[in-house]
C-alpha cells in the first residue's frame, strides 16, 4: 500500500522535474555530468554514502528554513523556482501520499522512498527535462538560448557562449543543437 502511494506521487514529482535539481546539484559540485541511473543501480558502501550526501543535499534545497522537512509551502516555492505552478492542495497530497509518520510534512526518510523509485521511471524523467530545456515546444531540440533560459530558471545562470560551449561537448552530429539521443547520452 505504502508502495502505491510512492508511486502515485512520484508521478507527480518525475512530471515537475524534481530529478532535474539533483542533476543540477550534481554538475555544479563535481564539473561532469552524472547519470540520473546511478539512483537506482547497484552501490559499494563509499558510492551509497556519496548519493546519500547528493541527496541531502537536494533535500536540503526543499528544506528553505532548514528544519528537516518539507512543507507544502517549501515544495510549492520550489516548482515556482523551475517555473511550474503547484497549488497548496496538489502539495499537500503529494506530501500525504509519501509522509509515513503523518505530520503532514516530508522528512529526510520520506524524501529518499521517492528517490528510489523503478529505473523505469527514468525514461519518463528524461524525456520531461528534455522538454523543459527547449526553446520551441516540440521542436525536438535544444538550442543554447533554450538551454540558457532553464539555467536561468533554475538559478544557475550561464552566458550564451557557455551555453554553446555545453552543447558543443555533446553535439555529435555537430548542428549546435542536442536532439533527444544527444541529450540522453549527456545525462549518462
Amino acid at each position: 500500500m505504502a508502495t502505491d502511494r510512492v508511486s502515485k506521487s512520484s508521478k507527480w514529482f518525475t512530471n515537475k522535474g524534481l530529478r532535474l535539481s539533483l542533476h543540477r546539484r550534481r554538475s555544479k559540485s563535481s564539473s561532469t555530468l552524472s547519470s540520473p541511473n546511478s539512483l537506482t543501480s547497484p552501490h559499494t558502501p563509499k558510492k551509497d554514502r556519496a548519493r546519500e550526501d547528493e541527496l541531502k543535499e537536494v533535500f536540503r534545497h526543499f528544506d528553505s528554513d532548514g528544519d528537516g522537512r518539507i512543507s507544502a509551502l517549501e515544495l510549492r516555492a520550489y516548482f515556482r523556482s523551475i517555473g511550474e505552478y503547484m497549488s497548496h492542495e496538489e502539495a499537500q497530497s503529494a506530501i500525504n501520499d509519501l509522509d509515513a509518520d503523518q505530520d503532514n510534512m516530508l522528512d529526510f526518510q520520506d524524501f529518499l522512498r521517492l528517490m528510489k523509485r523503478e529505473p523505469n521511471d527514468y525514461d519518463d524523467d528524461l524525456k520531461t527535462a528534455f522538454e523543459m530545456f527547449e526553446m520551441e515546444k516540440g521542436s525536438g531540440y535544444i538550442t543554447p538560448k533554450g538551454l540558457q533560459r532553464m539555467l536561468h530558471r533554475l538559478g544557475d545562470a550561464k552566458s550564451y557562449d557557455d551555453c554553446v560551449a555545453m552543447i558543443h561537448v555533446f553535439d555529435i552530429d555537430g548542428n549546435g543543437v542536442l536532439d533527444f539521443h544527444e541529450f540522453n547520452q549527456m545525462m549518462a
